[in-house]
């Protein structure tokens, strides 16, 4: 039969383009990570899929990594306008729950951030940090 796809490294030949990517992972020592549509290797997922952009014309919103899906899908919430979580007193829109739970604690006045030195209290962890580099 008819043997279209050939191998760039060998010049093997296959009848279909499956064939061919399966064939190429010999050549892909440590990078079996293969891209369907052109079938360069890579030594991680996340590798490949900034490589796929080239094929879709997608253009990531910013360069930052993440090792799981799940975390990768929290931040992109941060490039859109979409505020899922609101503020019952207010009515300010949050992306993020804990961004909402820190924020009511400016309608209730708790401080849950103490500082063990002199005992001040703060909103967030990022207050208390800066405010020990006083002491």
């Amino acid at each position: 039969g008819e043997r279209p796809y050939e191998c760039p490294n060998c010049q093997k030949r296959f009848q279909t383009s499956s064939n061919l990517l399966q064939h190429q992972r010999i050549h892909m020592e440590g990078r079996p990570f293969l891209c369907s549509d052109c079938g360069k290797g890579f030594k991680d997922n996340f590798n490949l899929i900034t490589h796929q952009h080239i094929h879709t014309g997608e253009r990531p919103q910013c360069q930052k990594r993440f090792h799981t899906s799940s975390n990768l899908l929290r931040h992109q919430q941060i490039h859109t306008d979409e505020r899922h979580f609101h503020c019952a007193d207010c009515g300010k829109g949050f992306k993020r729950n804990s961004h909402l739970i820190s924020h009511q604690w400016i309608h209730t006045g708790e401080r849950p951030h103490e500082c063990p030195q002199c005992g001040k209290s703060f909103t967030s962890s990022s207050n208390l940090t800066r405010h020990q580099r006083i002491h």
